[in-house]
């Protein structure tokens, strides 16, 4: 329910790429979005001509709990901002289907992200009667709260408008306020594999590239096939206990396969479930 107020180098280059791009606006009022499409490589791969890297995030459960996960959709764009957000109300799953969208189906952006008076400004059209589940009305708030940071490579708090003006609250949630971003620590999934993306079709020489926060700058990698692990080994982050890229490079035969990165787990199991992000792959000769 809403409430209207009133009633008015790999690491290198995906580190540029955690931040997002941005560039000019479309014509206001222009609610088409990119296509969404699978990457045939990782983020770090020579971009198609015109095509940037979207970074969208989604909800997923893990064994610690719904967390956020980002993965980047490829596609023109001169408004990176506007085109991801686009993205994340596009459809109910990621190209990963372990990543959901839980915004009403319907829900669209009315006009260019913008920012005004220190803080980013969202204008949606939501669908009449349209409600998030008490479990993931939070999440699924600072999931447009993340997105549209991203793409802006800003961590202005977010303001959301409904049909030109602003509510009180969305399912519960308190909006009448600019939105501030979480404790991504808490929000997040402290592993993430930004590619290749999930269905992707590799090369035999398979690079793993994403971003973790994790004891030690330690991340444990694996590759499954049928359930059983095949391979597997760690690579560090380039920061410890912080949010950090990470890659490393493993050969395939040609085949189907899921990579895993994981957590490594000091505690020998006695804290928290660790937490794990999976691609399924398919390597060619």
């Amino acid at each position: 329910m809403l409430v209207r107020r009133g009633t008015p180098l790999a690491l290198v280059v995906l580190a540029v790429l955690l931040g997002g791009c941005s560039g000019a606006p479309p014509p206001s009022g222009d609610a088409s979005g990119p296509a969404r499409t699978a990457e045939s490589g990782p983020p770090s791969s020579p971009p198609a001509s015109d095509a940037v890297a979207l970074p969208v995030y989604y909800l997923a459960s893990t064994p610690a709990g719904i967390r956020l996960q980002r993965e980047f959709h490829r596609a023109p764009s001169t408004d990176v901002a506007s085109d991801a957000v686009r993205e994340m109300l596009a459809a109910p799953t990621g190209i990963d289907p372990d990543y959901h969208s839980h915004w009403p189906p319907g829900t669209q952006l009315r006009s260019p992200v913008r920012t005004e008076n220190d803080a980013i400004v969202v204008d949606l059209a939501l669908p009449q009667d349209a409600q998030v589940g008490a479990e993931f009305a939070q999440l699924s708030v600072q999931q447009l709260v993340f997105t549209v940071q991203a793409g802006l490579q800003s961590t202005d708090p977010v303001r959301i408008l409904v049909d030109g003006a602003p509510v009180d609250q969305l399912w519960g949630v308190a909006t009448a306020e600019p939105v501030v971003r979480g404790d991504e620590y808490a929000l997040r999934s402290l592993v993430q594999i930004d590619g290749p993306a999930h269905g992707a079709v590799v090369g035999p020489n398979v690079e793993v590239i994403g971003e973790a926060a994790v004891f030690e700058a330690t991340v444990g990698w694996q590759v499954l096939r049928g359930g059983a692990v095949l391979k597997s080994g760690f690579t560090s982050t380039t920061e410890g206990q912080r949010f950090a890229p990470f890659a490393f490079t493993v050969p395939l035969a040609p085949g189907e396969y899921v990579i895993r990165v994981l957590e490594d787990d000091p505690s020998d199991g006695e804290g928290r479930p660790v937490l794990t992000d999976d691609k399924a792959v398919t390597v060619r000769g």
